[in-house]
């Protein structure tokens, strides 16, 4: 009776282990019981601070748990975004993990990257 116990046991502690294998990608944080927000579920393993969204023009910061927007020429810092981003699915929205930036500086990256975009666009199309 004890073999077939722990032979239970030890089945069913093999099915939760493949179980939670297979339930998609594990994020491990700095910050034990905050989880990343619902929209941002990596798909395979990669280094990301940041994730930008080009549809709002704001920024995610995955390390620090906030968002950076541009307001009349200054950079706020925020838990929450304002009401004037309600109602958007960020799930759905396009976004784009920023891999090759992980400073403090998000806005000098922000005007790098934007100068370096319309000299490619510009390019495209002359």
């Amino acid at each position: 009776m004890m073999k077939k116990f722990n032979f239970l046991i030890l089945a069913f502690l093999s099915v939760l282990f493949l179980t939670l294998e297979s339930c998609g990608p594990v994020v491990f944080s700095s910050r034990l019981g905050t989880p990343p927000p619902p929209w941002f579920y990596p798909n395979r393993v990669e280094t990301v601070r940041y994730v930008y969204f080009p549809d709002y023009e704001f920024y995610y910061d995955l390390s620090l748990r906030n968002y950076i927007y541009l307001n009349n020429g200054a950079w706020i810092t925020v838990n929450v975004l304002p009401n004037r981003f309600n109602g958007h699915d960020l799930k759905r929205s396009r976004k784009i993990r920023i891999n090759d930036y992980y400073g403090d500086n998000i806005k000098r990256y922000h005007n790098e990257t934007t100068v370096k975009r319309k000299n490619l666009n510009s390019k495209r199309y002359h």
